[in-house]
């Protein structure tokens, strides 16, 4: 009996022991633990931000319209539509060209819905002499849309939508009223 007694005699060391590797063991999986949840947390923040990057690059117009939008008419109905575009501030270039045909001008009213309509353009300000087909920021372009093909002509107190449709970006929107008197010459305010 008395050979029991000093097996198990002074075992502070051995449980002091056994606490610090489970201790220890506890760390090492906390530690692993915490990388793997870091690492996807990065991981998901780098995805989170691309996300909202592609976001704002289809929400936000590459275009802007400068100044004044003028209709030209006769006969009692608007033959063109003449507007100045700019590229907004810290915008990607957008071909222009009317061969490309990368942006669409859309045109609608109450009575008619036409998605391509004929158009034209000018450059008022272009970096390149001659001029390139890409409005670039800092250049102003003219464009004329061309309304004579429509079904049913634009006439006055009409309300129009032109949609200018870049490739990449929002849809510029252009909302006009026409006046109650068709004239050669009037501005769309």
């Amino acid at each position: 009996m008395f050979g029991k007694f000093a097996m198990h005699k002074n075992e502070k060391g051995q449980t002091a022991l056994e606490t610090a590797i489970i201790l220890i063991a506890f760390v090492v999986v906390a530690s692993v633990f915490a990388f793997t949840i870091l690492s996807a947390g990065s991981s998901s923040t780098e995805k989170g931000k691309q996300a909202i990057q592609a976001g704002l690059e289809g929400v936000q117009s590459s275009m802007n319209i400068k100044g004044s939008v003028i209709a030209q008419g006769s006969g009692g109905n608007v033959d063109d539509i003449i507007f100045t575009l700019s590229l907004v501030a810290g915008g990607s270039p957008v071909n222009m060209s009317t061969a490309d045909k990368e942006v669409v001008i859309g045109y609608k009213d109450a009575e008619q819905f036409e998605n391509d309509v004929s158009w034209d353009i000018a450059w008022i300000v272009s970096k390149q002499t001659p001029a390139d087909d890409l409005l670039e920021e800092g250049e102003l372009a003219e464009l004329t849309v061309d309304l004579g093909s429509l079904g049913t002509p634009l006439s006055a107190n009409t309300a129009f939508n032109l949609e200018i449709k870049p490739p990449k970006g929002a849809v510029l929107n252009l909302n006009r009223t026409t006046p109650a008197a068709i004239q050669p010459v009037m501005d769309l305010n």
